[in-house]
């Protein structure tokens, strides 16, 4: 694979921080675009996400700067110059920090909760998918060795560097199947939309759906053998799962009694 997609000089460009802004940036557009079928204000939901998005970014960092001080303190730019962050605890706490933020916009903007939601789910599902991809090049939340003939083997030594990717093994492209399940979702959200009968309809599928699929594809991955938690049944990331999946299904029988947007 091809954890380097371009080298300038003595500044490698990482494929997967590119797939990464290419993710960001058309899940952006079909926001903007989704909020004008749900008679929201598209340049509110833009703001919404770039809120939290750079939360999230930040928050990451900061996080990773206070739990590792003595190290940034040796080392601040290397610390802050990392291409990815291992550590779930401080992914999920970069997570935390984005959906207070993106709470505390929405009540400010006076947006209806559930009618965002369901403007921001196309548009993560089809995030999800594209920096999934980006992943699977650069060899990020590598899966399981397996003798299938579709496993990936990583033999660049750039993926062991920064994502600590095994070399030379067939791994499962976990990464790859996540993708086909985001695209799968981000199609069905679309094909949805206009059907809707609710508000909050959009975001309990896919809350519902990629939890589901989150909780069976860990299985697969190598990290949750340091990630375990509850004696080991259960992962960060399946519980995380079992969260949305709880949420979704809330969200579909909840009924509510305003009529939904038209789309």
């Amino acid at each position: 694979m091809y954890p380097r997609l371009l080298q300038l000089g003595h500044i490698a460009i990482p494929t997967n921080g590119v797939f990464a802004a290419v993710a960001l940036l058309a899940a952006l557009a079909i926001a903007a675009q989704t909020a004008r079928r749900l008679d929201l204000d598209p340049n509110k939901i833009w703001n919404l996400a770039l809120t939290g998005i750079f939360t999230a970014l930040l928050g990451s960092r900061l996080l990773l700067v206070l739990f590792h001080l003595r190290d940034f303190l040796a080392h601040p730019l290397w610390m802050l110059g990392l291409t990815s962050i291992r550590s779930q605890g401080i992914f999920y706490g970069g997570i935390a920090l984005a959906i207070c933020a993106c709470m505390g916009y929405i009540f400010v903007a006076r947006l209806p909760l559930r009618r965002t939601l369901d403007c921001l789910a196309p548009a993560a599902a089809l995030g999800i998918a594209i920096g999934s991809l980006g992943e699977l090049a650069a060899g990020s939340n590598y899966g399981t060795p397996t003798a299938a003939p579709w496993g990936v083997v990583y033999h660049h030594g750039l993926a062991a560097l920064w994502s600590g990717t095994p070399l030379g093994v067939r791994l499962h492209p976990v990464q790859l199947y996540e993708a086909l399940a985001a695209a799968m979702l981000f199609t069905f959200l679309l094909f949805w939309l206009p059907r809707r009968r609710q508000d909050g309809e959009l975001a309990g599928a896919f809350l519902f759906i990629y939890g589901a699929s989150l909780y069976f594809l860990d299985f697969l991955r190598v990290d949750r053998a340091h990630a375990e938690i509850f004696g080991g049944a259960l992962t960060t990331s399946q519980l995380l799962a079992i969260v949305f999946v709880l949420l979704g299904a809330a969200f579909w029988m909840r009924q509510s009694s305003a009529p939904a947007a038209t789309a």
